[in-house]
């Protein structure tokens, strides 16, 4: 498989506006776990996190939930979407703020959710249910000619199911014509995992590396991979690339850049490490 980073100028708006990918697929990263796929026929928003809601809800009480970095794109500037995909029902993958106002704009989006989350999908964003499509861990949907994802357990901390018994924690890997890509959510190492992830055989694994802590867990924030544990993840299903997320969000739970960029460096394997940067078109 063919990969490029490229850097684009001006905004991530004009790059979207300009052009869609001919051939193959363009990702772009929309800051904690977010990303905007980009089939050329299709485009997929998976956990957008586009508001400010959070440092609203948390103002004045807890942690600070202020931005450190602003969204790269404004709602109004997206250009038509037709999935969003959330992985779970965090307000940083499942943001009502950013959900209703797409929806609004594009009628016809389909919003794929956990089944085990439906109810608090209607809830956050105040849509219908003709709006959401559930999804439940080992289970396919076609999204277009080409186009399919399939859901996959994961554990933030732990593997968690309602009482019908769905996964309210998942993983979606996407196969999008020749390309395939897997965004684990949020989550950290089990067993069974690299079964799973190995069967969809990714091309490019999108996993969030910040980590986690007792002390954030005893306020009841739970954590993710650390670095470590997502590059041995990734070497160990023989992914080609990584491509670290979910930090430079809140202050409170990150991981400094420069801790991930000396980690690539230092990767001998055949698994190429990188970090999320905005202004860059992953194109695979």
């Amino acid at each position: 498989m063919a990969f490029a980073a490229l850097r684009f100028s001006g905004t991530l708006a004009h790059k979207l506006a300009a052009s869609r990918p001919e051939t193959g697929v363009s990702l772009y990263w929309l800051g904690q776990a977010g990303f905007l796929v980009d089939t050329g026929r299709l485009r997929i928003l998976i956990d957008p996190y586009l508001s400010d809601s959070l440092a609203q809800k948390y103002r004045d009480r807890g942690f600070s939930h202020e931005r450190m970095m602003p969204p790269p794109i404004e709602i109004a500037d997206l250009p038509p979407i037709d999935f969003v995909a959330c992985t779970h029902f965090h307000t940083d993958h499942m943001d009502g703020a950013t959900l209703a106002p797409i929806a609004e704009r594009f009628p016809a989006v389909s919003i794929l959710v956990p089944k085990a989350s439906l109810k608090v999908a209607a809830e956050k964003t105040g849509l219908g249910p003709n709006s959401f499509i559930g999804v439940d861990a080992g289970e396919t949907l076609v999204l277009g000619e080409g186009a399919e994802v399939t859901a996959v357990r994961a554990a933030h901390e732990e593997l968690t199911r309602d009482e019908a018994g769905h996964h309210l924690f998942l993983g979606y890997g996407f196969r999008l014509g020749h390309v395939r890509i897997f965004h684990s959510g949020d989550t950290i190492p089990f067993e069974g995992q690299l079964a799973e992830i190995e069967a969809l055989k990714p091309d490019i694994a999108l996993f969030p590396v910040n980590g986690r802590s007792e002390a954030l867990r005893s306020a009841g924030i739970v954590g993710n991979f650390t670095l470590d544990e997502a590059v041995e993840v990734a070497e160990a299903c023989a992914i080609p690339i990584l491509l670290a997320h979910h930090f430079g969000m809140f202050a409170f739970n990150t991981v400094a850049p420069e801790i991930i960029d000396a980690r690539a460096v230092a990767m001998t394997g055949k698994t190429r490490l990188l970090r999320a940067r905005e202004g860059i078109e992953y194109r695979l």
